[in-house]
């Protein structure tokens, strides 16, 4: 029993350091085995106390107790130490600072196609005009023979026209060539006074850079019994001025022929020519921006409204055309190619909505 009294004060020794030097869990449960396992130091000590006097017992079980007792507690306290260390370690390496910008997300942007039908719906709406929309699948009626066009035009050929495969019956529907079948369906179905706008898209055989398959257009039309010539020449010079977004839009009236219209006439504006853009509303050039004319007789006829009585004016502009203009875009095709950097570039903030009174841009 000298011998084990003798040796308490150095095993404690001992085993406080290797505690207190461990390194990790994994070092400290070593120690942990080493003293107070089955086969451990401390736990083969604990087991002399039955072969002992009642005398020695007395004597050596509170402090062999004791020894177990400290040594397990420094064992939980070095087990807490190194867990709070390695889970602010963990914490450290996984830290987010807040305080940093977000990483950008990509926002999506408004076509500048629509941006534009989005700008003349705008400006036209505070003239009091409306919009309608109809079907991009006319039939012959209403896209040509309502519309005054004679049999043998070329509009009405293969080479210039979508044709549809024949039905039953033997006829064949058209991817319509403007909107103007629009013009007469509102007409069929609403009485003057009429003042609306007809925004949508249509479908010719071309493709260049400034002509595509497919591309759209906004129409205008208005009936009443008093309109004239100088409404319609007014109402497109402040559309003009509104759009490019200038004090004054000067504009002239060339004749033209349209099979609708009577008289037509093709509109120009004054523009600068000089640099890489054109710029509306000052310089020396013209640049012819749309089509417009009286709304044909034969056309009033057609949808059950007395041309004696009732007359207006009509007008059409391709906006694909107005964007390029406007926003300095050289070509139409990329318009149709899904371009996520083009969108990018030519892209507008779709919650902007443009108005006269906060601007159209």
């Amino acid at each position: 029993m000298t011998d084990v009294t003798e040796n308490l004060p150095a095993l404690k020794d001992e085993a406080l350091n290797a505690i207190a030097e461990a390194s990790d869990l994994s070092a400290l449960d070593a120690v942990r085995v080493a003293e107070l396992g089955k086969k451990g130091r401390i736990s083969g000590l604990m087991k002399t106390l039955g072969k002992m006097s009642p005398e020695e017992r007395q004597e050596m079980g509170p402090r062999l107790n004791g020894l177990r007792n400290e040594v397990a507690a420094a064992i939980d306290a070095r087990k807490a130490a190194l867990e709070t260390a390695a889970l602010n370690a963990k914490l450290e390496s996984e830290r987010v600072d807040l305080t940093l910008p977000p990483r950008p997300e990509p926002v999506g942007a408004l076509h500048p196609v629509m941006q534009v039908f989005e700008e003349i719906a705008a400006i036209f709406g505070e003239m009091g005009f409306a919009v309608a929309e109809g079907p991009d699948i006319e039939d012959d009626f209403h896209n040509f023979t309502a519309l005054n066009f004679p049999e043998g035009h070329p509009a009405r050929e293969d080479h210039d026209t979508f044709f549809m495969h024949p039905d039953e019956n033997g006829v064949r529907k058209v991817l319509r060539t403007h909107t103007s079948p629009v013009q007469i369906r509102t007409m069929m179905s609403e009485k003057p006074p009429i003042r609306v706008i007809i925004p949508g898209r249509v479908y010719r055989k071309d493709w260049d850079a400034t002509h595509t398959p497919m591309f759209h257009q906004v129409e205008g039309l208005v009936i009443d019994k008093t309109t004239h010539m100088g409404h319609l020449k007014q109402c497109l010079t402040d559309f003009l001025a509104a759009f490019f977004e200038v004090e004054t839009a000067e504009t002239r009236f060339r004749p033209h022929f349209f099979p609708f219209t009577e008289p037509s006439a093709e509109m120009d504006v004054r523009c600068d020519r000089s640099g890489d853009t054109i710029k509306v509303g000052e310089g020396d050039s013209w640049l012819e921006i749309l089509g417009s004319g009286m709304v044909h007789p034969n056309v009033l006829r057609n949808v059950g409204l007395d041309p004696d009585e009732y007359q207006g004016f009509a007008f059409g502009m391709g906006v694909d055309r107005l964007a390029m203009l406007k926003y300095g875009m050289p070509d139409l095709r990329p318009y149709f190619e899904a371009d996520v950097d083009w969108i990018s570039h030519y892209g507008f903030k779709p919650w902007l909505l443009p108005s006269l009174s906060g601007g159209l841009s």
